[in-house]
């Protein structure tokens, strides 16, 4: 899909405005000017030829309509788990008021806060309608652009005790769902399967993998998901976790009050958030 973008940041001006503009590489976007574009989403910008400084970033998306996740798609974390090989992507959602800026704080419910884990994700954005693909389209052509996603989950209620074997509640509460800090457009990565995506906890590396160990590729998860179902613009797909969570170290390692996770992908960049407890 084409874009008037390469790497698109949304983000506070210092006068207060929010904006579209054209990020430059490397993480430390604040205090940047940038050139902006106008229009209310990201797949209908047009450059304006002004510039504004950026003093807060936010979530490269204003809303998402909803968010797709793909669990179990990693062939070291299907091992990790220990769960079979699954013959189709297993399929989750989040609701729209997951979505969260690349450096917000995540407020974590209080019957959450035993059990918090993080899912470091390459995260798809979607820039066009699409229902029913076939072998002969193109799913790239519906991308609008790649992003860095948590896929913040509570494990509690994700055991079957609790869940039925239907996990995508534990993973669905507000703001659960960040992403950022840009949104970068297919043209800059005409291989998604040659990235590097890396988490950590308070500086600690906990996972650290290429997605050319993905199971199901992204072109793949996108025909799935367009089964009889409409894919709207804003969707956001979250293509699943490596080996690495804190709910398979032992003895698990639970991100506690005031941690911070990182996730970084390569060509993309890093999500910094905090887990704050609600208290």
């Amino acid at each position: 899909m084409k874009t008037a973008f390469e790497r698109l940041v949304r983000f506070k001006s210092k006068g207060g405005e929010v904006l579209y503009g054209e990020a430059p590489t490397g993480d430390d976007l604040i205090g940047k000017t940038v050139e902006v574009y106008e229009g209310e989403q990201p797949w209908e910008l047009k450059a304006t030829g002004k510039k504004a400084g950026i003093a807060e970033v936010l979530s490269p998306l204003p809303a998402a309509p909803i968010f797709y996740g793909i669990g179990l798609n990693y062939k070291e974390h299907i091992a990790e788990a220990g769960f079979p090989t699954p013959g189709f992507p297993t399929v989750f959602t989040k609701p729209a008021d997951a979505l969260a800026g690349p450096f917000d704080d995540i407020i974590i419910y209080k019957d959450c806060q035993k059990t918090m884990d993080y899912e470091g994700e390459l995260t798809v954005i979607i820039g066009k309608v699409a229902l029913n693909l076939t072998d002969s389209d193109d799913p790239f052509d519906y991308i609008l652009g790649y992003t860095t996603g948590n896929d913040v989950s509570c494990r509690y209620w994700q055991m079957p005790e609790q869940s039925g074997n239907q996990h995508g509640y534990a993973k669905s509460f507000d703001r659960f769902g960040p992403i950022g800090p840009v949104l970068v457009s297919p043209s800059l990565i005409p291989d998604p399967a040659a990235l590097t995506l890396k988490s950590f906890v308070n500086g600690e590396e906990r996972q650290s993998t290429s997605t050319s160990d993905l199971l199901f590729t992204i072109p793949q998860i996108i025909r799935h998901l367009s089964r009889g179902t409409t894919l709207r613009p804003g969707t956001a797909i979250m293509t699943g976790t490596p080996n690495g969570v804190a709910a398979f170290m032992k003895p698990p390692a639970w991100v506690q009050d005031g941690d911070v996770v990182e996730v970084k992908i390569s060509e993309i960049g890093s999500i910094k958030n905090k887990y704050v407890f609600e208290k």
